[in-house]
């Protein structure tokens, strides 16, 4: 069998596939037509995050770099979820609000340029992100100051030290970014299942859609495929899928999530977890483009919000990610894995 060139076509590739023979996670097909139709009910409306994250102000001197480097740094440490039960947070924060907010101050004082990156000690990391006084967060604050040091690296090896130059070298393709950044180690989301490597990319992918957004679209965040990106597979998202019913988890990984067990990294039942809500919000976003679509006609659609427009997976992964920040799915516990991938 010939494998997809592109990166993301391999991340559909690979997940169709693990779906096909999974036997801890499955997909309700016969709640799918129900889920999508209460998804349309309220379109995704990607929105820039501004409470919780860095954007430099338009006129000021270097603002579009800073902005740029702020969005490759935040998403080169865009990881830890099984680490956040311990990390000191700020108050009423999530985890990854803490940390986008956190590196929101250091570049409101002073933005990371690629030499700080580059340079930075586990001690100046540690401190940045509040967690001075908390030994049982060491070890990510450890894999922080490596993911950072390695983008600095990076920056100064093949873009001259330039965040924005990094950018533009994909040539307005999200696709490209994203297969530029999963050739760096700490980037590389792919896991293997039954002999199969199943690539994922979950950061790699982001980072585009966290810059569009960024940008407003325009400028650095001008790319003309971020509908070919796929759903950016972490904890949470799969968590909102289970809890809203469309995945199935077998008896005794419910009872290993409930009672809060680790599931550890590249186990059959985390790439299950996170390969099948990929390709169960790849079926979501087919049924919501197609001409004949079951929610269509169903009359309870508000007509006003639900313009028939084309929806990505990545949009509905945006959609997904913030339904999960509701008190209902946060009361519940989602899977937890130490991995550097999400």
């Amino acid at each position: 069998m010939q494998l997809p060139t592109s990166l993301t076509d391999r991340v559909r590739s690979d997940c169709a596939a693990v779906a096909a023979q999974s036997e801890l996670v499955t997909i309700d097909g016969e709640r799918l037509p129900a889920y999508l139709a209460e998804l349309r009910r309220t379109p995704p409306d990607p929105q820039y995050d501004a409470a919780h994250h860095y954007r430099a102000a338009a006129a000021a001197p270097d603002g579009a770099e800073h902005t740029a480097g702020y969005v490759l740094a935040l998403d080169a440490i865009n990881f830890g979820s099984g680490y956040f039960p311990s990390l000191h947070k700020l108050p009423g924060a999530s985890g990854y609000h803490t940390v986008a907010a956190l590196l929101t101050q250091q570049f409101d004082e002073s933005p990371w340029r690629a030499a700080d990156l580059a340079g930075l000690t586990v001690v100046q990391v540690t401190n940045t992100f509040g967690q001075r006084d908390n030994p049982e967060a060491s070890e990510l604050m450890e894999l922080f100051t490596a993911a950072l040091n390695e983008l600095g690296d990076w920056l100064l090896r093949e873009h001259d030290g330039s965040a924005l130059r990094a950018v533009d070298a994909a040539g307005g393709s999200a696709e490209t970014l994203a297969q530029q950044l999963f050739q760096l180690p700490t980037w590389a989301d792919v896991s293997e299942y039954r002999g199969r490597q199943v690539h994922l990319a979950k950061r790699a992918q982001l980072t585009a859609v966290d810059l569009a957004l960024a940008f407003d679209g325009a400028g650095p965040g001008s790319f003309y495929d971020l509908h070919r990106l796929t759903m950016f597979a972490d904890n949470l998202v799969p968590h909102v899928l289970r809890t809203d019913g469309l995945l199935r988890y077998h008896p005794e990984l419910a009872e290993q999530i409930n009672a809060g067990r680790p599931i550890p990294a590249g186990s059959a039942a985390e790439v299950e977890i996170r390969a099948v809500a990929v390709h169960a919000v790849e079926l979501l976003a087919a049924g919501w483009r197609s001409s004949d679509d079951p929610a269509s006609d169903d009359p309870a659609s508000d007509s006003a919000a639900d313009e028939q427009r084309p929806v990505s997976a990545a949009d509905l992964d945006y959609l997904l990610w913030n339904r999960g920040q509701q008190p209902r799915y946060r009361a519940l516990p989602r899977h937890r894995t130490r991995t550097t991938n999400y």
